[in-house]
């Protein structure tokens, strides 16, 4: 298989220095280097330069939904990139780097790159490599993803990054196997990937374990808090604020209910209205009708009622007071002979008898 990467020993001090200078070359025409880091080898490009970056992605066959972490040469360089550093960020920072732990911050707002749907965040590290230190500290930040295919295990030698790249990058430097305290019998698919924190919000989260334990971690900062622990404590609080609202809704129905009375009287006296003609709906001074129920609101007195009352002729006061108090039979008489009659047409203005009547 014919490949169009060349491979730079850097072993020695010399040789690192060499490096730098084809690295430089390299990365200052948009192109891809293969460098050792203190994990596994890496590929990586300009954090700076969109065609660096997406030769990056092509070369490893991902897509701009899973942008790279950028390294850096060590933490002085973190306010640069980083926007709103939190003390439990920088104790992080301060004491594992250079290390295999990736930090993820909101990035400057300033900073011109794309690396790709980051959501407006950057994944930072500070390697533990010499030649991936002397490399950083004259390129600046790169752009840096593990030196394999997607799916495929990470390159830990040289060889194994030109079996999978050999095709799409334009050095490979080659500064022994990785992780360096490999021992015999070493399998690739067991090294440890960098330990990664979301250093986002206030609340710290391990978004990957990895080669720095969450033991370790939480000796610096001792509420940090796992992926699933946050899951779960989230679960918690929608399940306690659900059993509040349903609690609540029961209390609001219930307090609704007991506002109304047992038995609520109505708001007016009803009474039904008098058989028309009797001697009652006269004095009443209406012309009930059977089954009408009427209200009586005090002090009401509506247009109808005033006319009806103005058209009613009173009963001579002996005839009302035998009504009232009883009849004898000589008054019975009286009573019955002195059924009043409407008179033809009545006047809109009453006697002052038929006023107190009303």
């Amino acid at each position: 298989m014919s490949v169009n990467a060349s491979i730079v020993t850097t072993t020695d001090e010399t040789s690192r220095r060499e490096a730098v200078e084809t690295a430089k070359a390299a990365i200052s025409s948009h192109k891809t280097v293969v460098i050792p880091t203190d994990t596994v080898y890496g590929i990586a490009a300009d954090a700076f330069s969109v065609e660096g970056v997406s030769a990056l992605l092509a070369a490893k066959g991902r897509s701009r939904q899973m942008p790279p972490p950028v390294l850096i040469f060590n933490e002085s360089v973190l306010a640069g990139l980083a926007d709103d550093v939190s003390e439990d960020a920088a104790a992080l920072a301060a004491e594992f780097w250079p290390g295999a732990l990736t930090l993820i911050f909101y990035a400057q707002p300033s900073l011109n790159w794309d690396l790709g749907e980051t959501q407006g965040t950057v994944a930072l590290r500070v390697p533990d490599d010499p030649t991936a230190i002397e490399l950083l500290r004259h390129l600046g930040p790169l752009a840096v993803s593990s030196a394999n295919k997607t799916g495929r295990p990470a390159a830990t030698t040289a060889e194994e990054a030109m079996e999978q790249l050999g095709n799409d990058v334009e050095v490979i430097f080659d500064g022994g196997p990785r992780p360096l305290e490999r021992g015999e019998g070493f399998d690739a698919a067991s090294v440890l990937p960098s330990t990664i924190v979301d250093c986002t919000s206030d609340r710290l989260v391990i978004v990957r374990e990895g080669a720095i334990s969450v033991e370790r971690l939480r000796e610096v900062v001792p509420n940090l808090m796992t992926r699933a622990e946050v899951e779960a404590q989230d679960q918690a609080v929608r399940e306690a604020q659900a059993a509040a609202t349903e609690t609540q809704v029961a209390m609001d129905y219930a307090d609704y209910h007991a506002l109304e009375p047992a038995d609520a009287e109505p708001l007016a006296r009803r009474a039904p209205a008098p058989e028309s003609g009797t001697v009652v709906a006269g004095l009443v001074g209406a012309s009930g009708v059977a089954g009408i129920d009427q209200r009586r609101v005090p002090h009401a007195q509506t247009p109808e009622t005033k006319v009806v009352r103005d058209s009613t002729k009173p009963y001579p006061v002996d005839a009302a007071r035998n009504i009232v108090f009883g009849a004898t039979q000589g008054a019975a008489e009286v009573l019955s002979t002195s059924e009043p009659e409407l008179p033809e047409s009545t006047s809109p203005e009453g006697t002052e008898a038929e006023e107190q009547v009303g």
